[in-house]
């Protein structure tokens, strides 16, 4: 009983004494013969032929006592029953690789004579690397004898014979079909002509009515095409000049509102200048009123030698100076803070500005470096292009040549090494040109970071020009105010009055109303004469007159009480009140006139003026004059207790915490 396992044509390496090597089809048949007659055993029988030569027969016939001698000789770590199928998966993979260039398995047909004629002969598989090539199995066959060779030629020929008789079966069955094919075809060809035929007459019928009739439409057509032509044309016309007028008008629009534009850019610039000369005008006027305050000063303390009324009334003014000076400086100061704001702006704008010039400066470099590394990994892209080709060459003289096998083996390491050694330097500048464009990334986004705080610092820049336009518009009512103060003195020092130095029972004395913030200690007035004075007062022209004896007073606060009773009048006062007016009056019993109330107010009560409380904070720093003690109450002769207590006067409008 034959089993065929395998059975097909390969392409083996044959290779003959003292003769070129050469590739050749040969066909290997396996079968596993198994016998029970005496013995049950099996056999393994590998034959080569030649489709071509017919006489070509080798054949090897093992069994599994000569598969033992075979395994132990080629070190084999398979069994009998699973050789075969190895070996079949070994000329498997000779199949699949006999197609390439370079092989991996190889079949080789060797011969020990230059002819291959009646000696033996080894098949071997061989796989090959880069290293060696390693024999997996080598087979000695026996060439077929003349009555194998016999035989084989019989197999053959009965083969052929049942070829032969399969093809002229399908030869006699396919020549049936094709004449019954042809009949059929026939009398479809005839069907079909005579339809042809018809639908030939049919179609010239149809082209001529339609031709005629798509004559016509296109004449229509064209009739309607021109007076539409004619049409659009005269509206498009018209539509020109009207967009043409339009657009004239647009362009004188936008003419006369450049000029309008540029003669109001005009008259803003000269502006600012002005206002820019304005500015230092008040600067200058500023020092000048600080010198004026200063001998304003001067002239207070000589007064106050002359006359204690004067020295207290001076050292009003003098505390109003003070307070002036004071918010000057502080206006000053906020003017040279804004300036040193003005100017640490423009310096981080400036730097700002550079810093940016220096990051688009390295943005250029980085590109002009990428541009170098790309070129650098063109050239080693070619340098790789060429390495391939020469690869390529070597590989075509490794088949051609295969005594100098050793020296190309070498010379291909060689240029694999350098193939390496490109790849790596190709990664370091691909890398290089990562680590660049991060670099450059980084730098966009500090340059977007620089231009937000360009931007906020030109906005705090326009913050600080329009405080600036505040502090000027608080210079000018100053300056307003200073004026004003000076004119008022003036006026104050003009209209100074006494009052009479004699008060009896039945007559009545003259004042009016006091200074703000005025403090009197428990001590009659006298003058540096000797000669006592009542208290009188420049801040305002009205007077009143008055019963012998009256009394003014509050509920809950200090007052300001007039007596008539010992030596002089007698005065108490509120330190803590600024300008204080007196309320009600009631009169003693015993007066010879009925009961009367005078209210006595200042003028500066009255209108208040609209400057911040900011500018009217108390100063820690401030120098009280002489001559003031606060908290403490002024009495001129002997002190009496006031009698009903009145009403309390407005407060300040500039101090409203007094």
């Amino acid at each position: 009983m034959t089993e065929t396992l395998f059975n097909q044509i390969l392409q083996a390496q044959v290779k003959c004494k003292d003769c070129e090597d050469r590739r050749a089809n040969i066909r290997v048949s396996i079968e596993l013969k198994s016998t029970s007659n005496p013995v049950h055993k099996k056999d393994l029988v590998v034959r080569i032929t030649d489709d071509i030569d017919p006489y070509f027969l080798y054949n090897l016939v093992i069994s599994e006592e000569d598969f033992q001698s075979l395994k132990v000789q080629q070190g084999l770590l398979v069994d009998f029953s699973a050789f075969p199928q190895k070996f079949i998966d070994l000329l498997h993979q000779c199949i699949q690789e006999q197609d390439k260039d370079n092989p991996r398995f190889l079949l080789q047909f060797l011969s020990s004579t230059p002819v291959l004629d009646h000696t033996p002969a080894h098949l071997n598989i061989v796989e090959t690397n880069a290293f060696k090539h390693l024999t997996h199995l080598s087979l000695k066959l026996l060439h077929g004898t003349d009555v194998e060779i016999k035989k084989y030629l019989a197999i053959c020929l009965t083969c052929v014979k049942d070829e032969r008789l399969l093809l002229e079966q399908k030869l006699q069955k396919t020549e049936e079909d094709l004449s019954r094919q042809l009949s059929y075809t026939q009398q479809t060809l005839s069907e079909k002509s005579r339809e042809l035929d018809r639908l030939r007459s049919e179609w010239t019928s149809q082209t001529t009515a339609l031709s005629n009739k798509h004559s016509q439409e296109l004449t229509s057509e064209r009739e309607r095409a021109l007076e539409a032509q004619t049409k659009y044309q005269q509206q498009s016309e018209q539509q020109r000049r009207e967009l043409e007028s339009l657009h004239q008008k647009n362009i004188e629009q936008l003419q006369t509102r450049l000029v309008k534009l540029e003669t109001c850019n005009k008259e803003m610039t000269e502006r600012k200048y002005q206002l820019e000369s304005i500015i230092r005008d008040h600067a200058a006027k500023l020092l000048g009123l600080e010198d004026e305050s200063h001998r304003a000063k001067q002239e207070v303390l000589s007064l106050r030698r002359e006359n204690s009324t004067l020295d207290l009334e001076c050292h009003e003014k003098e505390k109003h100076i003070n307070q002036l000076q004071t918010r000057v400086a502080v206006l000053e100061q906020e003017i040279k803070d804004k300036d040193q704001l003005v100017i640490r702006s423009k310096e981080v704008l400036d730097a700002t500005q550079e810093q940016k010039l220096t990051i688009e400066e390295n943005a250029k470099r980085t590109q002009l470096h990428i541009g170098k590394l790309e070129a650098a990994v063109q050239s080693l892209s070619e340098e790789l292009i060429k390495a391939n080709e020469i690869i390529k060459k070597l590989q075509g003289d490794v088949k051609t040549l295969g005594g100098k096998l050793k020296l190309k083996n070498s010379v291909t390491i060689q240029q694999e090494k350098l193939l390496s050694e490109k790849e790596e330097k190709l990664k370091k500048e691909q890398k290089e040109l990562h680590d660049v464009q991060h670099a450059l990334q980084l730098k966009k986004e500090e340059a977007s970071k620089l231009q937000e705080q360009l931007e906020a610092s030109v906005q705090k820049l326009e913050e600080s020009k329009q405080l600036l336009k505040t502090n000027e518009n608080v210079i000018t009512w100053l300056n307003k105010q200073l004026n004003e103060n000076q004119v008022t003195r003036k006026q104050e020092t003009l209209g100074m009055f006494e009052t009479p130095p004699g008060i009896s029972s039945s007559g009545g004395f003259r004042t009016g109303t006091l200074a703000q913030n005025m403090v009197l200690e428990n001590r009659p007035l006298h003058s540096a004469s000797g000669t006592n004075y009542p208290v009188t007062s420049t801040l305002n022209s009205k007077h009143s007159f008055f019963p012998q004896s009256f009394a003014v007073s509050t509920g809950s606060r200090p007052s300001l009480a007039l007596h008539n009773q010992g030596y002089g009048p007698k005065v108490q006062f509120n330190p803590l009140m600024s300008k204080p007016s007196v309320s009600p009056v009631d009169i003693k019993p015993g007066a010879p006139t009925a009961q009367n109330a005078h209210a006595f107010s200042n003028k500066e009560n009255g209108e208040p003026f609209g400057l911040e409380s900011k500018y009217f904070q108390k100063r820690e720093d401030s120098i009280p004059l002489r001559g003031i003690v606060q908290n403490k109450e002024l009495q001129v002769g002997a002190a009496h207790p006031s009698s009903k207590p009145g009403p309390y006067s407005a407060a300040s409008a500039y101090f409203p915490g007094q």
